[in-house]
């Protein structure tokens, strides 16, 4: 198989298996193509895409997050507690995720000045987000909080067509997709993924880059947090698990590579799609949850493969 034909899978063919799923499940049921029920796939879909979004910049470093899901849990708790002690709804929103952001840095810390490997690293800090949102909202859900601004967030809709949670993936997958195409952080992503030694002889600041795209991914899972405590009008300390193995499937499923260096954001946003399609279509044909999981588990397995195969 030559480069050329190489690289035209890789960057088209997660959309040709989003078109051809898409039409199997608009045949397969007719409720599938209906407006409620897209819009309903999209709303689902904007929670893996935040998250998503910051982890493709890990992994195109070569890096992994697993604490993604434990930091939109602890955030959601500390915006929530923000929330019922009357702070201002968009101080709390910001603080909740600027919450997420020192959480990324501290992975950032541990991975770039304490030579931790990026699994270990945030495997540790999984477990520790996880356990902190369970002490400070005593393992119940964080409720009693009542703002019209902040229900907005999760539940508004943009000119009462788009609800607010997609508006907030587009137009944040527009700022990412800025940020790696035209940025000299984004080429230096790339630099750094593709080979760390030299793109640290060739100037780059490549432990900068790393804190940064913590940051970020820390970052976009306090917001996917706070979107979701929106919708939901209460924090769940257990919420966002398993979240970090949809995210992973989804930049993988997207084309970008787990080795890093090469990867783009369209594909995250289309591997999320892809996801959230196949859940809500298998939902719709009364496919058992448990049969899910190991099909969703079969796609992941093959995305990787391919991968590895360098198609």
């Amino acid at each position: 198989m030559t480069t050329q034909l190489q690289f035209k899978l890789q960057r088209q063919g997660p959309l040709m298996a989003l078109v051809l799923v898409g039409t199997i499940l608009s045949i397969l049921s007719a409720d599938f193509l209906t407006a409620n029920n897209l819009l309903n796939v999209m709303r689902q879909v904007s929670i893996n895409a935040l998250i998503a979004f910051g982890m493709t910049l890990v992994i195109l470093l070569g890096g992994i997050d697993l604490s993604v899901g434990s930091i939109l849990a602890l955030s959601s708790v500390l915006t929530a507690m923000l929330l019922q002690a009357n702070v201002d709804p968009m101080l709390a929103t910001l603080l909740g995720i600027l919450s997420g952001a020192a959480m990324g840095l501290v992975n950032g810390l541990v991975i770039c000045k304490g030579k931790v490997a990026p699994f270990i690293a945030t495997l540790a800090s999984m477990t520790i987000l996880r356990g902190l949102a369970l002490v400070f909202s005593n393992g119940i859900p964080v409720t009693g909080f009542d703002s019209e601004l902040f229900s907005i967030l999760g539940g508004g809709y943009v000119a009462g067509l788009i609800p607010v949670p997609v508006a907030w993936m587009l137009m944040l997958f527009a700022v990412f997709w800025f940020l790696l195409k035209k940025t000299v952080f984004g080429r230096h992503l790339y630099a750094t993924g593709g080979n760390e030694e030299a793109a640290r002889l060739s100037g780059v600041k490549v432990d900068k880059v790393k804190l940064w795209a913590y940051v970020i991914s820390g970052s976009m899972s306090a917001m996917a947090g706070v979107v979701l405590t929106s919708r939901l009008s209460s924090a769940q300390p257990t919420a966002g698990s398993g979240y970090e193995l949809d995210a992973i499937a989804a930049v993988v499923l997207g084309g970008t590579s787990l080795s890093g260096g090469r990867g783009w954001i369209f594909g995250t946003l289309i591997g999320a799609l892809l996801i959230g399609v196949l859940n809500n279509g298998l939902n719709l044909l009364g496919v058992s949850s448990f049969y899910q999981q190991v099909f969703k588990g079969g796609v992941i397995l093959l995305a990787v493969l391919l991968d590895r195969r360098g198609y």
